[in-house]
């Protein structure tokens, strides 16, 4: 971690040409000024120039789905002009997995490349909002509320909602579900955004990182954008590595470079396998790490998920299944307790890890983590299930010797150093039906940052409400809001 204004921020490398990251080796953080003079005015594109743009990219999801954001385009303007109705569009910055910090970065450090990005979006959909979810981190919640408060536009049709610091809390569905001011967890059935979103209305929504992506790729265009990557995923990427690294970082890379590559910047030893794609995510054995290439395509090739971009090296000298043991009781308790799987499947693997761990279980204990993990596959109430099966499944795979060891020997011998990290601070909500929260969590409001003279406070609003009348619809906002028709960012775009 690198000082930021005397704060903590994440650190930051990079191979080949800085795009996302672009001045961020001059400045501690671009204020709007700064980010006019480095990356230049954006274009002003109609909704079919900007489609047609993402969609010669191929431009997907930063969050984990990797899925492709010209569809999600399309998608919000079929529903909004079936529905005669406006459009809000929110960009996913809670960034709830622990070993993720490329948004939180991007919103210390570049928040308007975020923030300029989703005006782009705004602009082309004629969108009534922007509102940005964010969670428990409040240096990077302040600096985005400091740089909507900046630009006037922004300022007028912008907010910024802050949901519970929680693993799912930014699954879509629940992010949606706390800005309506409903419990944050996931809705239990499959609901697009794109139809039903912020107050019933067709929904723009995606990871931060897709924001500051889709901004560069206006910035440059399409031909400049594909000049680095691969001819199926151009363009560069953001990695948050960090696990055994001796210099953990966020880490922007063309796309198609050797995962070799990045271990070796940031002097982290693969030691007993790499994990990657995070607690969602799968674990790859060293020599399949050192092999392979750090692209969607390259990963699934070898069983893997490049997901959120997360890079967790386990290195030496800690004990494999003590670490997946601590993670999978982490995930069982973060769940949101709405369905079987979770409520009983996910503490069944938690509790046979933590015996196969402390010597107690054996191969039974293993034969009670397969068998629940099995069960739990694709039968949950959203994806937490099957994200915590690929993790412990990948494990017990890839971790064979740990295992042996544990099952016919009670120990493997080594430490559990915590090397994979989890989130510190205030007691973890616990899961199952009787999912609670601190008050605030709970009250139904959504929270904006807003700053008075030079202090920071936090206050609650209600979310704007949205009712139909004979003659469309009629907005009632929380606070005024019109569309921004310019997005002011000026000077040389990055190479």
């Amino acid at each position: 971690m690198t000082e930021v204004e005397g704060l903590d921020a994440p650190s930051i490398t990079r191979i080949g040409a800085a795009r996302l990251t672009a001045g961020l080796d001059r400045m501690p953080r671009l204020d709007l000024d700064a980010h006019r003079r480095i990356f230049g005015p954006l274009p002003r594109l109609s909704i079919e120039e900007l489609i047609s743009m993402v969609e010669q990219v191929d431009l997907r999801g930063q969050g984990g789905a990797a899925f492709p954001f010209a569809l999600k385009l399309r998608a919000v303007v079929k529903s909004a002009e079936a529905s005669d109705s406006p459009t809000i569009v929110v960009v996913n910055a809670t960034e709830g997995e622990p070993g993720s910090v490329k948004d939180k970065m991007l919103m210390i450090r570049s928040p308007y490349l975020i923030l300029s990005g989703a005006a782009l979006v705004a602009e082309a959909l004629d969108a009534d909002e922007i509102i940005v979810g964010v969670a428990g981190n409040e240096l990077a919640n302040r600096s985005i509320e400091a740089a909507i408060a900046a630009e006037s536009g922004l300022r007028k049709m912008a907010r910024v909602v802050q949901v519970p610091d929680r693993f799912i809390s930014g699954e879509s569905g629940a992010l949606v579900r706390a800005i309506n001011g409903k419990r944050p967890v996931p809705p239990g059935v499959k609901v697009l955004a794109s139809d039903v979103g912020v107050d019933d209305l067709p929904t723009l929504l995606s990871n931060a990182s897709t924001f500051a992506q889709l901004a560069v790729l206006a910035l440059l265009g399409p031909e400049r954008f594909a000049a680095v990557g691969t001819m199926d995923e151009p363009g560069t990427i953001l990695l948050s590595v960090g696990g055994s690294a001796a210099h953990p970082a966020v880490v922007e890379v063309p796309v198609g470079l050797p995962l070799a590559a990045v271990l070796d910047v940031c002097q982290a030893p693969a030691g007993d396998g790499v994990l990657v794609g995070g607690y969602h995510g799968m674990w790859l054995s060293a020599e399949t790490a050192y092999a392979v290439p750090v692209s969607r395509e390259g990963l699934a090739g070898v069983g893997g998920t490049l997901g959120s971009g997360i890079v967790l090296p386990l290195g030496d000298g800690t004990c494999p299944l003590g670490e997946v043991s601590r993670i999978a009781s982490y995930l069982a308790g973060e769940s949101a307790g709405q369905c079987g799987p979770c409520k009983l499947g996910l503490p069944a693997i938690a509790r046979s890890l933590a015996a196969l761990v402390d010597g107690s279980g054996g191969i039974e204990a293993l034969d009670v983590a397969r068998r629940s993990a099995a069960g739990v596959n694709g039968r949950g109430a959203c994806s937490h299930p099957d994200g915590v099966t690929r993790f412990v499944l990948s494990a017990l795979d890839v971790f064979t010797e740990d295992l042996a060891a544990h099952v016919f020997h009670s120990s493997c011998g080594r430490p559990v150093r915590g090397i994979l990290p989890l989130p510190s601070g205030p007691d973890r909500v616990g899961s199952g039906s009787s999912w609670t929260g601190r008050a605030a969590r709970d009250t139904g409001c959504a929270h904006t940052w807003s700053r008075r003279s030079s202090t920071w406070t936090l206050r609650a609003i209600r979310s704007s409400s949205t009712s139909r009348s004979r003659s469309g619809w009629k907005r009632t906002p929380s606070r005024p809001c019109i569309c921004v028709r310019r997005w002011p960012c000026a000077s040389a775009a990055p190479r």
